[in-house]
């Protein structure tokens, strides 16, 4: 069997960003994948400015606390005041620019107003309580890397650097589909022996999760033509392909000679736990191209971890982004794992309220509702026996899921 490591290595290996970059205005950019590193138009902030509602004042007109000043001007945000007249204070409030010739502002709250005077109550330290020009970003300085996901903050940073758009990888298309004669969708009758396709539509939230463009083809009977007619269909407008169950080799497992008959098919053995089974190829499209293919365990919990912890880095890849791995916290366990697996676990988990792991009760891979309970995964070695109180390596959800 491939360690995980093996595995996940060549899937990244093997995945390339699309092409095409797209123009799409800040409104539109969250969740998008940068495509070129941006530079600031400006400086931010683009003149000295108060951090406070306050006075501006000449350090030099005050040689002790308690002197009053005549007030010559008022500074509000948005306009821009006069040089600062020796023996006078200004009033000025938050994000105003500063005046020239004054070294400081001090806050309200220390001073007491009069008539057209001001009491300072307070002896300032140089540049006290003023924001300086470009302290923030400087103009022609690198502030958004290229490969990262843009969040709120990021969209905010571009804005406040004066970027009405920003260059967007365009959105990855994948399509989904499902075979499985035992498949009823919700709320349809559920004759004996048949199950509701869970896995359709957790497959399509965690695609969609990652900003992917999802086409669904549904459910494809089990025949080795429909499954094949699915497969180009899905790779003429797509750039990956991703399924679940149907690809053992079984008499009713058509999904593996249909990949190899239009395209190509690794069949892995990966040392994890749940999970193991990933098929990964490619098929071919009408133009001699090429669409991924990812084929999935079909039990849920086997197929929604997979896709946690091995197709999830391949998608942020193809999409351009460049940090692909989730962040391991390590934290102390709140639990006994006295029998360990020889191979890779992820164990569904959450947090105590004082911040330990605990785990779902029923590990099995069919108990979906645990993934439900659960906020993350611990990360457990081959053969990592826990006791109470060690630490362990858990992984939120958070970093996981989007």
């Amino acid at each position: 069997m491939l360690s995980y490591e093996q595995a996940l290595e060549q899937l990244l290996a093997a995945a390339r960003p699309v092409a095409e970059v797209r123009h799409v205005p800040l409104t539109a950019a969250a969740g998008r994948v940068l495509a070129q590193a941006q530079m600031s138009t400006v400086d931010v902030p683009p003149l000295d400015n108060s951090a406070m509602d306050g006075y501006a004042v000449r350090l030099g007109d005050l040689p002790q606390a308690g002197v009053t000043l005549p007030v010559s001007q008022r500074i509000p945000a948005g306009s821009v005041g006069s040089e600062l007249q020796p023996g006078s204070a200004a009033r000025i409030f938050t994000g105003a620019p500063v005046p020239a010739g004054a070294d400081a502002v001090i806050m309200q709250e220390r001073c007491d107003a009069g008539d057209g005077v001001v009491t300072l109550n307070h002896l300032p330290r140089p540049g006290e309580n003023i924001r300086r020009r470009g302290e923030d970003i400087a103009a022609g300085s690198e502030i958004l890397p290229a490969g990262i996901r843009l969040r709120a903050q990021e969209i905010g940073l571009a804005a406040a650097a004066g970027l009405p758009e920003l260059p967007v990888y365009r959105r990855l298309r994948v399509g989904v589909f499902f075979t499985g004669d035992e498949l009823v969708q919700p709320g349809e009758p559920l004759p004996p022996g048949a199950i509701y396709n869970s896995n359709r539509y957790a497959l399509r939230a965690l695609l969609e999760g990652l900003g992917c463009e999802v086409r669904d083809l549904g459910s494809v009977p089990d025949r080795l033509d429909a499954t094949r007619d699915a497969l180009r269909r899905a790779a003429a407008d797509n750039d990956l392909i991703v399924t679940s169950g149907g690809v053992s080799v079984g008499e009713e497992d058509h999904v593996k000679p249909a990949v190899e008959a239009e395209g190509r098919l690794d069949m892995w053995k990966i040392a994890i736990k749940p999970g193991k089974p990933l098929a990964f190829g490619e098929v071919r499209k009408p133009d001699g191209g090429k669409a991924w293919f990812i084929g999935l365990p079909g039990n849920p919990v086997s197929a929604m971890v997979t896709f946690m912890i091995m197709v999830r880095p391949f998608v942020l890849r193809l999409q351009g982004v460049v940090a692909v791995q989730p962040k391991r916290l390590p934290l102390a366990a709140d639990f006994s794992w006295p029998r360990p697996d020889s191979r890779r676990e992820f164990l569904r988990a959450r947090l105590t309220a004082d911040g330990r792991v605990e785990l779902h009760p029923n590990q099995g891979a069919g108990v979906l509702s645990s993934l439900c309970w659960s906020e993350g995964l611990v990360d457990n070695p081959p053969g990592g026996a826990v006791a109470p109180g060690d630490i362990v390596h858990y992984i939120p959800f958070s970093e996981l899921l989007a």
